[in-house]
């Protein structure tokens, strides 16, 4: 006696392919809002690093001179401080004396 063939119905086979194509497309936007996600907190700690790197070095101009710098520039140009262009400083002195206001913004 042969052996029974089974005819799979064409619904069958087309669902297989579907569910094939679902899982893929799921799995390829996982990793795409993985490597979003990852990307907007390496921003994030760039703009976090490049705020705490103006401060620290406002308060040691401070110490040495005893008066915060005028503009963020004095900053750059003696203390070695990089700013991306990608970056926008804010950098609020009220008074000589008084811990400037820094916000590190992104373009």
């Amino acid at each position: 006696m042969g052996v029974p063939v089974f005819k799979q119905n064409i619904f069958v086979r087309m669902f297989s392919g579907v569910r094939v194509f679902l899982f893929t497309a799921v799995v390829c936007a996982v990793i795409f809002v993985g490597i979003s996600q990852a990307a907007q907190a390496n921003r994030d700690e760039a703009m976090r690093v490049l705020e705490e790197a103006i401060l620290r070095a406002a308060v040691q101009s401070y110490a040495i001179n005893g008066y915060f710098p005028e503009s963020v520039d004095y900053i750059v140009e003696n203390f070695g401080i990089y700013i991306s262009r990608r970056f926008v400083v804010h950098y609020d002195v009220f008074a000589s004396n008084m811990l400037p206001d820094i916000q590190v913004l992104e373009r």
